[in-house]
């Protein structure tokens, strides 16, 4: 990515490009510098092993073998490439930025902006999917597996695209008068579009899930007091609710940082450079904030997560009598009638075993 063959282009160093925007490197580093980038390193570190965690949890227990699971495990793979992302901006950030050439300037930006394109898209799928299976009050999809990966397949074709726009021709390496101040190669013209565009699908999806939210609502009014439809009907709520905080934390993690980016964009004034490192930082952490809310809202995905952090046999493993990753107990499915056989009887309770065992063996 040379700049030298066209005149217009002046810059031919990320400093100068630095220089233009206002956003000097330093020449050394200070405490700052260290507290940030220490602290960044952490994180990211946390972020990879958390979501490999629940990526392995999805893969290996055959319960979460279902389309909104493998939606939400590639969210979780979303969230790794981010803290993949961030890491190497941590390991390239600082005086260290002088030494990047301009071609790795924009692998950096790129892999950030991928990053937050696929959670974004894959949390539009997710809205889909469950718009698709609630206003029927079923729990899961019949989206096939191979329509699942193809799905997920173009999910990431998108992200990376976008991550490429930048470096393929929308920046600012021949336009000095047009370069952000936060992204100081990237023009402020597509600071625009990107920032725009993910607010309004961030405002789509929130649409999305108050339908459906209020939908919920009315229906579960309705349902009669048997036994079955009540606690399935708290099944759809339960995993309703968990979709809906993750979305949020989503939000609310992103928004300032993508408010600031369309600020930057229309050359508001705003000292955008001042709160940039803080909104980078929040949003380092939403990919930190959806491991822990599987663990609290899913009981079966923290039973499977403390089954692989103990490294022994599932039926080894210390207030887990069951056993059996396989097994026919699961909290997050259609079948959790079978946690109160008090209520339906022991024949009931048989009839439950042996539906789930079907579907166990099924999926």
């Amino acid at each position: 990515m040379s700049t030298t063959a066209n005149p217009a282009c002046v810059c031919e160093t990320v400093e100068c490009f630095y220089n233009n925007s206002g956003k000097n490197i330093p020449d050394q580093w200070g405490v700052k510098d260290y507290v940030v980038v220490s602290l960044g390193v952490t994180v990211s570190i946390i972020v990879i092993l958390a979501n490999i965690l629940v990526m392995t949890a999805i893969f290996i227990n055959r319960r979460f073998h279902f389309p909104i699971y493998y939606l939400l495990g590639n969210l979780a793979a979303a969230d790794l490439f981010a803290g993949i992302s961030y890491l190497h901006v941590m390991l390239h950030t600082g005086p260290w930025t002088k030494r990047l050439t301009v071609y790795q300037w924009f692998i950096r930006q790129g892999l950030i902006d991928t990053s937050l394109t696929a959670s974004v898209i894959n949390l539009l799928a997710i809205a889909v999917e469950r718009h698709q299976t609630i206003f029927t009050m079923q729990l899961h999809s019949q989206m096939t597996k191979r329509r699942v990966l193809l799905l997920i397949s173009t999910i990431w074709i998108v992200a990376i695209l976008m991550g490429l726009i930048p470096s393929m021709g929308w920046n600012c390496l021949c336009d000095l008068q047009n370069c952000s101040k936060m992204a100081p190669m990237y023009s402020t013209s597509y600071l625009v579009f990107w920032a725009v565009l993910n607010l309004v699908t961030f405002l789509v999806m929130v649409a999305v899930y108050t339908r459906i939210f209020w939908y919920v609502r009315r229906k579960s009014q309705r349902m009669s007091q048997h036994t079955t439809q009540v606690k399935h009907k708290e099944t759809v709520v339960t995993l309703m609710k968990t979709v809906f905080l993750i979305l949020g934390c989503f939000v609310i993690c992103w928004t300032p940082g993508l408010v600031i980016l369309l600020l930057d964009g229309v050359k508001s004034g705003f000292p955008v450079l001042v709160v940039e490192k803080f909104f980078l930082v929040l949003a380092e952490c939403n990919s930190l904030i959806n491991p822990v809310i599987y663990s609290y809202r899913d009981q079966d995905m923290r039973r499977t997560f403390r089954r692989i952090l103990c490294f022994c046999g599932p039926a080894r493993c210390r207030g887990d009598p069951q056993g059996d990753l396989s097994g026919a107990r699961f909290n997050t499915v259609e079948h959790e009638g079978l946690k109160d056989p008090k209520e339906s009887g022991d024949g009931q309770v048989v009839l439950n075993r042996g539906e789930e065992l079907l579907n166990a063996s099924e999926s």
